[in-house]
């Protein structure tokens, strides 16, 4: 009876200790770790499409005293009739506004917009940066006033004029240029040049900002980007990513900035630096606003009406003397989180594709997963030889535990038949089973050591398998058209929860017979949940069981022990 009350015990710390985490996570302004809730839906702004990204002003109501921040424009109504221009590129298909020049729109032609269920499916490009009636993202900037400067300034609010445009990137041609030009606003005219690339999803935006008055100006030039609170349609409540705007610089690295803590002014980033960038991430995707190396800035993050977040930078022009320009060149990223692609743009924009705590280990891992992809060429069955790779290397370790259950498993009738003779006698009923324990030469932990030092690695690889846009429409054999979403059939979960219980009837079951029951009933809990898993994960989860049973009933096989199922009786 103590052993079913200390069981019982167990379960409830445990499950105490999973909620305890649980709020600490809230507590500390991350996603819940087991139980994520979902972030709520953007509120429809009221307006029609290229409204809504004028809409998407920053309010002075949450700037901080005394900074820069504290002037940018808040919303307004238009001032003049608006219009929208599209750009083509092999990866991009780009949408400007003239109000502002702002970037609202923003396919990734590469990418598919939805879930494939047969590999000849045509869907639509993804759509990243959008204006709509039910989701905002778009990319903005404008000026604000400097020390010599007062007045109202060229912004993200102000009508511009399409001066030069190229429409499509056409063959033999490297690079496309969208360029807009305002009127003379406080005797200042701005001039935006966006510069795409073949293969690019990095664009070059110069702004010129031309003095017309009679005085010296000193204007500052902000750059953010803004987005809804919304999550991607493919986070689920058994599993969810960061999204949110992200700050990294030379100083702090990469600093995540929640939702929720915006929202409570809450927030913990650097807010000045000569480095770095300020990015919005979610699932697979980002943007990101990139300044040349030395160049002053302040960052900032806060929340706007409707459940709008702005995030960006400020960074001064300097003095523009009359009938003088100067120009600030800044980046703009818009893309997939393709980790080479992030190496090549900026140093450290390969971390928006997050791994978490286990970066050390994702990384050498997704690195090792690549090479095996440029071999065989079907991420499929990349994690496949993955998983195998990782097993081998993991091959003694794993001996060593299964070894330890082996001869646990050829004790256990000993154990259960010492338990049946001393029930009333649980005092005399451990000591029996620890002399058991020595005369075999059994260590009841010993196969739990080395799984445990593993489990970094396979938790490691399945973020990376998370995280990888790479998964997204890629196939594998069959019915597996995409990776990155769950099985149409339920058939890898289903065998999955096969082996599961094939792998845990290889095991000896614990002596007390709530413990056996609870170690078959929590393996085929966490099976269910696979259900609703990307097939990608599913298919390392398989392949990593089909491996464990080979090598389990191989060493089971060299040391005698028959290879039999052991099943606890649920009837008791």
């Amino acid at each position: 009876m103590s052993d079913i009350r200390r069981s019982i015990l167990w379960v409830i710390f445990g499950f105490s200790m999973v909620l305890i985490w649980d709020k600490w996570q809230l507590y500390n302004g991350k996603p819940a770790t087991f139980f994520p809730q979902p972030a709520p839906v953007a509120t429809a702004p009221a307006a029609d499409a290229p409204a809504a990204a004028g809409a998407a002003g920053v309010p002075t109501a949450t700037a901080l005293p005394g900074s820069a921040a504290s002037q940018l424009p808040a919303a307004s109504a238009p001032a003049a009739p608006r219009a929208t221009h599209t750009a083509t590129t092999d990866v991009l298909k780009l949408t400007f506004d003239t109000e502002g020049g702002s970037l609202i729109g923003a396919d990734i032609l590469k990418h598919k917009a939805a879930t494939l269920v047969s590999k000849n499916q045509d869907i639509k490009p993804l759509t990243l940066l959008t204006s709509d009636a039910n989701h905002v993202y778009v990319a903005q900037t404008g000026l604000i006033a400097g020390a010599q400067s007062v007045g109202a300034l060229p912004t993200h609010k102000t009508p511009m004029t399409l001066v030069a445009a190229d429409t499509e990137l056409k063959d033999g041609q490297s690079t496309l240029t969208v360029r807009f030009e305002s009127a003379d606003t406080g005797g200042v005219k701005l001039v935006k040049t966006y510069t795409a690339r073949r293969g690019g999803y990095d664009l070059s935006v110069k702004h010129e900002v031309v003095n017309t008055g009679t005085t010296p100006v000193s204007p500052q030039l902000y750059l953010q980007l803004v987005r809804d609170g919304s999550t991607t349609a493919s986070e689920t409540p058994f599993y969810s990513t960061f999204t949110g705007p992200a700050v990294y610089t030379n100083e702090k690295k990469y600093q995540k900035i929640e939702f929720p803590n915006i929202d409570k002014n809450n927030t913990d980033f650097i807010k000045t630096a000569k480095d770095g960038y300020v990015a919005m991430v979610q699932h697979y995707f980002a943007s990101a606003w990139l300044l040349g190396e030395g160049i002053e800035r302040e960052h900032f993050a806060r929340k706007i009406d409707n459940n709008l977040y702005a995030a960006g930078m400020i960074t001064p022009v300097g003095t523009v003397e009359p009938g003088a320009t100067k120009a600030v060149e800044s980046r703009l990223f818009v893309g997939p989180q393709e980790e080479k692609v992030l190496e090549q743009v900026a140093p450290g924009l390969e971390l928006v594709k997050d791994y978490g705590w286990l970066t050390m280990l994702a990384k050498p891992l997704y690195w090792l997963m690549e090479k095996i992809h440029s071999l065989v060429g079907n991420w499929g069955w990349a994690i496949v030889l993955l998983v195998v790779l990782i097993k081998a290397a993991f091959y003694w370790l794993n001996a060593t535990a299964y070894r330890s259950m082996a001869k646990m498993k050829a004790v256990t009738p000993r154990i259960t038949e010492m338990r049946e003779r001393l029930k009333d006698n649980p005092q005399q009923m451990q000591q029996e089973m620890m002399k058991i324990y020595r005369e075999e030469k059994v260590n009841p932990m010993g196969g739990c050591f080395p799984i445990m030092i593993q489990i970094p690695v396979f938790i490691a690889l399945y973020w990376v398998l998370l995280s990888s846009v790479e998964m997204r429409n890629a196939p594998w054999v069959g019915w597996i058209a995409d990776l990155s979403s769950p099985d149409p059939f339920y058939i890898l979960p289903f065998i999955m929860a096969v082996t599961t219980m094939i792998q845990t009837s290889l095991n000896p079951l614990p002596p007390d017979p709530l413990q056996a029951k609870m170690m078959w009933l929590m393996p085929l809990v966490f099976s269910v949940m696979f259900f609703f898993f990307p097939s990608g994960l599913v298919l390392y989860w398989v392949t990593n069981n089909l491996l464990t049973i080979a090598q389990q009933a191989y060493i089971n096989h060299s040391m005698g022990v028959p290879v039999k199922f052991s099943m606890p009786n649920f009837k008791s």
